[in-house]
């Protein structure tokens, strides 16, 4: 029988997709800069640990207040109690960023849902919001324009 990591859940049922992560790896690189398959693997693995962590303690701090959803709230607290207070500004502004166009978006009505979407749209949003999060990595709150309705495909 094969270990459970979370709860129900075995190690190959929780990851990341790793070519989007192998993108994003090499895309935050320097051009010259190379990254061996193992070193990847181990990225994506320290992301996959950190998400869980995250998770946890979230549900830790959501069930200490007797509530029986996490919410925003309790994301932020939980990287403050696990020590990561430094991001909690950061987070928070892409949370407010993501309200905002989640509420610009023609479409959903303030929800996203994939069935709406062709393939080439998801990725082109996926890569839209890639670029966005680069940026601001790099140059603290700058962001990229959004994509008109004009420049999509709405299949009606």
């Amino acid at each position: 029988m094969e270990p459970m990591d979370i709860v129900g859940k075995s190690k190959e049922d929780v990851s990341l997709p790793k070519a989007t992560m192998f993108k994003i790896i090499k895309e935050m690189l320097p051009p010259d800069v190379r990254v061996a398959r193992d070193t990847q693997d181990l990225l994506v693995e320290c992301c996959v640990e950190f998400i869980n962590l995250i998770s946890s303690e979230s549900n830790e701090v959501c069930c200490r207040e007797d509530k029986r959803t996490i919410a925003p709230e309790h994301v932020l607290k939980a990287l403050e109690v696990l020590g990561f207070g430094e991001y909690i500004e950061e987070v928070y502004a892409a949370y407010e960023q993501h309200k905002v166009e989640t509420l610009d978006c023609p479409r959903g009505g303030g929800k996203w849902s994939g069935a709406e979407m062709t393939e080439e749209e998801a990725l082109a949003e996926q890569q839209r919001m890639f670029a966005e999060a680069r940026a601001r990595m790099n140059n603290g709150a700058a962001t990229l324009p959004k994509q008109s309705d004009s420049d999509r495909s709405i299949d009606s």
